[in-house]
């Protein structure tokens, strides 16, 4: 199975039709999602990373070509596939226009179907790799931030992605340790085949094995179909196997296997099959403490540990807040309107001084709630949760030297200005030669 699988979602209002397009495409290795309408399918593109949206032109309420639209609209890491009964040139030709990539006639049979599939997501691998290649992202690799931490980070990434050797991802929740195994792989040779993240510890111990090495028709009650697991649907590229430390010691043999061995074997199958796939694990927690505390595998931890990368917390990159706040500030901006409210100075400082115990995530998630939820044009002290408000307050700024002080000041009146560095200069009373200076220092 070396071409690149995906996340499918497939709309239709004809269960029989999503029957058989869910079957197709689920025992070709793809992980499949359904809906029969086109609400709850942009309830599920809210809450679950789609790469390939199939839907049908004529349905009830709300048209397959609304669909289309919204997610052009909203998801341009995704693409779109129509499919049709009612077929028209004209309608073909609306189809294209409005963003999706092929247009299918029913019937088809399922090489045609598996055909047009493989076609749309080798141009969506294309241009990711390509996104991940362009000299903005060999800057960042997404990662926002420029601090000597993250520094170092973009470092081991860009070393990483130069060999197909295991990784090793460590830091809290929250660090983004899915972005940097996102960005070793776009970097990597292997950026036009899948990435595939397996969060190992949302998956019940009963089902794991199945859901990564698939498994046989008549393997257990209820499979009634051959299927092929998250390992076979890697083929060519990459795992992402996130809270590696909450799999059981059995589990752990098992992986510990196609890591030296580079086979699977399906549940209820009798033979291995070879894959080829660069594993990349993930955890919050020591797990050098938890070899010595007998709860993970030695020779697993010695495995997957050949290249180590520590994502530090946010409190370590404090200098990075401001910067991911007008990251935040400008992309829900984007999706929601320009009529969102702004940080005022005050609230900038507050959010500077806070430690972030749920690092990056939690201050993607504050900047999105405030933003929606408060009323005026400004986000002031007030408008913050009050563990923040609190936190503020123990923590006053007579404890900073006058340094730190002058180095945040700089930072709110660049946020400010979107950057500008004239405008700051002007309002900080100094000249721009004096205002790169102090930004080198």
């Amino acid at each position: 199975m070396s071409d690149p699988k995906a996340r499918i979602l497939v709309v239709d209002d004809a269960p029989d039709t999503l029957e058989i397009l869910s079957r197709n495409l689920s025992s070709n290795g793809y992980s499949v999602f359904t809906s029969s309408n086109v609400p709850d399918a942009v309830r599920l593109l809210d809450s679950e990373t789609i790469d390939l949206v199939i839907t049908d032109l004529k349905m009830p309420k709300v048209s397959g070509m609304e669909l289309v639209r919204h997610v052009r609209n909203n998801f341009s890491d995704t693409e779109v596939m129509m499919i049709t009964g009612y077929a028209t040139v004209e309608g073909a030709v609306e189809a294209v226009k409005t963003g999706a990539e092929e247009y299918l006639t029913k019937p088809f049979t399922d090489e045609e179907l598996l055909s047009a599939v493989k076609r749309v997501l080798e141009k969506l691998y294309t241009r990711r790799a390509q996104t991940y290649s362009t000299p903005s992202m060999q800057a960042s690799h997404g990662i926002i931030g420029e601090s000597k931490a993250i520094a170092k980070v973009l470092e081991d990434v860009i070393k990483a992605s130069k060999t197909s050797a295991t990784v090793l991802i460590t830091g809290e929740s929250g660090t983004g340790k899915e972005l940097v195994a996102r960005a070793i792989h776009y970097q990597s040779n292997r950026a036009t085949a899948p990435f595939v993240p397996v969060n190992c510890g949302g998956i019940p111990e009963n089902l794991l094995e199945s859901e990564l090495f698939g498994y046989v028709k008549g393997a257990f009650t209820g499979a009634s179909d051959s299927r092929a697991g998250f390992f076979q649907t890697a083929d060519g590229g990459t795992i992402f196997l996130d809270e590696i430390s909450e799999t059981s010691l059995s589990m752990q043999v098992k992986l510990l296997r196609v890591l030296q061995d580079k086979e699977v074997c399906m549940v209820g199958a009798n033979r291995t099959r070879k894959v080829d796939v660069r594993i990349i694990a993930a955890t919050n927690k020591d797990l050098h403490r938890l070899v010595k505390k007998s709860g993970f595998r030695e020779d697993l931890f010695y495995r997957l540990n050949v290249i180590t990368i520590e994502v530090p917390p946010l409190r370590d990159r404090a200098e990075d807040i401001f910067q991911l706040i007008s990251y935040f500030t400008d992309k829900f901006t984007k999706e929601y309107g320009d009529d969102l409210p702004r940080f005022s100075d005050s609230s900038l400082r507050v959010l500077g001084s806070y430690s972030w115990p749920g690092n990056v995530r939690e201050l993607e998630n504050l900047v999105q709630r405030v933003m929606v939820m408060t009323d005026g044009d400004e986000i002031s002290v007030t408008d913050l949760p009050a563990p923040m408000r609190f936190s503020a307050s123990k923590h006053a700024v007579t404890s900073r030297t006058l340094a730190e002080v002058e180095a945040e000041h700089i930072r709110l009146v660049l946020l400010n200005v979107n950057g500008n560095k004239t405008k700051a200069a002007q309002i900080l009373g100094i000249d721009r030669k004096t205002l790169r200076e102090k930004l080198k220092r």
